[in-house]
């Protein structure tokens, strides 16, 4: 076993490019693992520093500072997003608050609905069984009621936490586009002597993310777009909330289409009940899903997502689980780099015996 285990570290680890790299690796996760709670506001900086790199780098190109680029697009991009909250915010709060009180009323309905299944059929389902699922169904529900109704007070009460937070991220981001050849300069510096190996994959990873979070953020907004007009057109209530919903819910590849299914249609049921409109919906809403899949997605990450769905399902439930929020993020780029691990990793066979 000694001697297995022997010939193996010699097979993959004997090239100190490889040591490197998984060292790298290893304090990457390490410091990610156990400090990522703290390092969420330097996350998040990155992202929009990753998105707006592109235009910094254009107005580069055409001859203007690097710092005045930078933060000509960060105002910009600052002032779309207030923009965008203040004409979204209140009325998503709105719905959100109409659904909530809506809801006793949906489970009363159901209530009603569901009763009536141990006469119709009672040889196939058991009354017990219905209570059962009622009462689980209904303390779920109010739970989540109360919790929607609770968000404007947490709100108010975090709201200074939240723009000290905002303020903190922007000076990040700002320095992130102004110095960012410095900064990866600096960052060389700690890297150890023999980085060959990391130096491929971070050129390899460091292109892919970029397009990743920049397709992303397009493909969340085209998404939410489309499903607003979709539900809008089709008379759907709470068309905005389940819009900004279906948008979000491209973050996860494959789990995020089949959620976000429920809610589209549950309030399209106690809209319009099994009715022709409900049918529109459904099948409107399902051309949004596959039009995605099958030509957005293509479109704007190309060979970027050219990963097994299994893969990425897999990538999603482990590095979701790891790290929350920005592992389900970037589940994809973190799968795309065991991967560019896996293939670039130096592999020595040992030699033949004569």
């Amino acid at each position: 076993m000694l001697e297995f285990l022997k010939h193996w570290y010699q097979r993959r680890f004997s090239d100190p490019g490889a040591i490197a790299l998984f060292l790298m690796l290893l304090i990457g996760f390490v410091v990610v693992y156990f400090f990522g709670h703290i390092l969420t506001p330097l996350f998040a900086a990155i992202v929009i520093a990753y998105l707006l790199e592109w235009p910094v780098s254009r107005m580069v190109r055409l001859g203007l500072g690097r710092g005045f680029a930078a933060g000509l697009v960060l105002i910009v991009f600052a002032v779309f997003t207030i923009v965008a909250l203040v004409g979204l915010v209140p009325s998503l709060f709105t719905q959100m608050a109409n659904l909530a009180k809506e809801i006793p009323v949906m489970i009363t309905r159901s209530q009603d609905v569901l009763r009536t299944l141990p006469e119709r059929y009672p040889e196939l389902v058991d009354m017990t069984l219905i209570e059962t699922m009622l009462d689980a169904t209904r303390a779920r529900l109010l739970g989540s009621t109360e919790a929607v109704l609770g968000v404007s007070l947490s709100s108010l009460a975090n709201a200074a936490v939240l723009l000290v937070y905002l303020i903190l991220i922007s000076v990040l981001v700002f320095f992130m586009l102004k110095d960012k050849p410095q900064l990866l300069a600096g960052m060389a510096h700690f890297l150890p002597r023999n980085r060959e190996l990391v130096s491929r994959v971070w050129q390899e990873m460091n292109g892919q993310i970029a397009n990743y979070v920049r397709g992303k953020v397009i493909e969340i907004v085209i998404v939410g777009v489309v499903s607003y007009v979709t539900f809008a057109l089709l008379d759907l209530r709470y068309a905005l909330l389940l819009a900004v919903l279906v948008g979000f819910s491209v973050l996860v590849p494959y789990i995020g289409a089949a959620a976000a299914t429920v809610p589209v249609a549950m309030v399209a049921l106690f809209q319009w009940g099994f009715t022709t409109p409900f049918f529109y919906v459904m099948i409107a809403y399902a051309i949004i899903q596959a039009l995605d899949g099958n030509v957005l997605v293509p479109v704007l990450f190309s060979e970027a997502v050219n990963l097994h769905p299994i893969a990425i399902i897999v990538a999603v439930l482990v590095f979701g689980g790891l790290w929350g929020f920005w592992g389900v993020f970037f589940a994809i780029p973190l799968a795309t780099l065991v991967k560019a691990v896996i293939n670039a990793w130096p592999y020595h066979e040992e030699p033949a015996d004569s």
